[in-house]
């Protein structure tokens, strides 16, 4: 028997008219690229992006059909957001971080119609358009008065292309398992993949991230996504935010400590998401600078392991409540968020923050497992450990045109294989213990690379550090810490193992510590250990 109610479909268009009818005077700020801040609200956004849409039109973007953006978080860039997707075209975000030859694959593989991108980004597209197969139109996201005086390519102005259309749309309805957008991984080995989200799984997803285990947003909050929008659909924040009300404060591309904090309490921020990098940038600045929140109580920390430190230093110093999450560009992106329990109330400050630093509960729709080198099932008792595994309706099926690459993906009962190595406990908190191919095999004991990292970032002189295994004959492998000292300090490697060796069993301690200026970092700021593997092959461990 069917029930009787409405067929209605999950539809992104929906979220935005949502905002429009009932938080039509919310605003949404923004660091221009041009310079100044600019406001705009719910309302406004609605109507602009169906002019936009108007204008897509005119451009022959159809059903179906890429269309690229290369942009900071802004008010343009939600704009596009909603427009692409709401007249069933895909909304293709690329990550400008990317190495050229990645960028290229990206843009020809998608074969996106046309390419919006802010003026950051000219120096780039110009240079990468002509090996750009299928773009027909490049849009620079401005007004006239910052058009270039001239370029090699034919450039379209944003604003001309708005004000040439009315904003007289309806939002088509349309099968809600519509491909709504495009985002490529950030892979270091092989060519990037591409996750193809749906309408209905956009907006399931971002239902479930407004609860309040997870981003806890409300009509009440002012919100700042410090990860961008080019990166795994900003963390689904400019879909979750319409859903709730929320208001929106974008940074734009100034992403440094001084401006970031400037900007939280110009704006009183209550709550901000991004990944440990921007962390670490600004609370050097407030530490340097003697500077307090006005209104910033709330945190996400997620794309890499959070260091102890920088739970505590925002926690105790700065009255912060700091949440840690998990996720790929395969879940939508979030998996899990690291929210306390009821009957973690009565446990001190200290015994709450070594629960906090796992990455924490999966959100409703996500089920997890983890499995041996067979794939058969590991218990959930916070100490098997295995290959981490998930399925869900906000997680992919497959890869986006690369069949090779989807049916390696997934296992025989269809669950998706993340890569990542860990444990569940009994009340169901995942802790990420390395990924599997950057776990350390030493005499038949597996080392994780992140919990030393974390140690040593806890050292007073480290700022950053990274652990890779390198080939030992006894062995099999054994560790080496790579760390970048913070400015000013000279630690040694005597000082900074014995640092560790208070902390872990003796076997885990890494056998030599060497100091470089910086570490090499992905396109979405997680460390590049394949480059690291391939810098440091010939370096010789003590006693080999």
């Amino acid at each position: 028997m069917r029930g009787r109610m409405m067929d209605w479909p999950l539809l992104i268009s929906s979220l935005i008219e949502h905002a429009a009818q009932n938080h039509a005077d919310a605003e949404i700020v923004s660091r221009s690229v041009e310079g100044p801040m600019h406001r705009t609200t719910y309302a406004e956004v609605n109507r602009r992006s169906k002019q936009l849409a108007k204008a897509l039109g005119k451009l022959d973007v159809g059903f179906g059909d890429r269309v690229a953006t290369l942009a900071w978080n802004g008010y343009r860039h939600v704009e596009l957001y909603y427009a692409i997707s709401g007249i069933g075209s895909v909304c293709h975000t690329v990550n400008p971080r990317l190495f050229v030859d990645q960028l290229i694959y990206i843009f020809n593989h998608a074969a996106d119609k046309v390419l919006f991108f802010d003026l950051t980004f000219l120096p780039l597209v110009e240079k990468l358009a002509a090996q750009m197969k299928t773009v027909r139109h490049f849009v620079l996201m401005t007004d006239r008065a910052h058009m270039p005086a001239s370029s090699p390519l034919k450039l379209l102005c944003y604003e001309e292309l708005l004000a040439a259309e009315d904003d007289d749309l309806h939002w088509p309805r349309f099968d809600e398992l519509t491909a709504s957008s495009l985002c490529y991984t950030s892979g270091t080995t092989g060519n990037p993949k591409g996750a193809l989200y749906t309408h209905r799984s956009t907006v399931i997803h971002a239902l479930t991230c407004c609860a309040t285990d997870v981003f806890s947003m409300s009509a009440e909050d002012s919100v700042c996504p410090i990860v961008p929008m080019f990166h795994v659909n900003g963390w689904a924040v400019p879909y979750a935010a319409a859903m709730s009300g929320t208001r929106l404060v974008m940074p734009g591309p100034a992403l440094d400590g001084a401006s970031v904090a400037k900007l939280f309490n110009d704006e009183g921020v209550t709550f901000s998401l991004g990944v440990p990098t921007v962390w670490l940038g600004l609370i050097k600045h407030m530490d340097e600078t003697g500077g307090k929140f006005r209104t910033f109580k709330r945190m996400l920390v997620g794309g890499s392991a959070i260091a102890p430190s920088l739970v505590e230093a925002f926690q105790k110093r700065y009255g912060v409540n700091v949440r840690h999450g998990w996720g790929m560009s395969e879940l939508s992106p979030v998996g899990t968020t690291g929210t306390l329990k009821r009957k973690h109330m009565g446990l001190s400050e200290d015994e709450k923050i070594q629960v906090q630093l796992k990455q924490g509960r999966a959100l409703y729709g996500v089920e997890m497992k983890i499995v041996d080198a067979e794939g058969k099932r590991l218990p959930h008792d916070g100490k098997a450990q295995g290959e981490l595994l998930v399925r869900g309706p906000g997680v992919v099926s497959g890869y986006f045109n690369d069949e090779e690459a989807s049916r390696a993906a997934l296992d025989e009962e269809g669950w998706f294989r993340t890569g990542d190595v860990g444990t569940i406990d009994t009340d169901g908190y995942l802790q990420i213990t390395d990924r599997r191919k950057d776990v350390i095999k030493s005499g038949g004991e597996w080392i994780s690379s992140i919990d030393i990292e974390n140690m040593a970032i806890g050292h007073p002189d480290i700022q950053e550090a990274a652990v890779i295994g390198l080939p030992h004959q006894k062995w099999g492998e054994r560790p080496l810490l790579i760390a970048v000292p913070k400015e000013g300090k000279t630690p040694t490697k005597e000082a900074v193992t014995q640092f560790i060796a208070g902390k872990v069993e003796k076997w885990m301690v890494p056998d030599d510590v060497v100091f470089v200026k910086e570490l090499p970092h992905t396109a979405t700021g997680k460390l590049l250990k394949i480059k690291l593997r391939e810098d440091f092959k010939n370096h010789r461990l003590p006693g080999t």
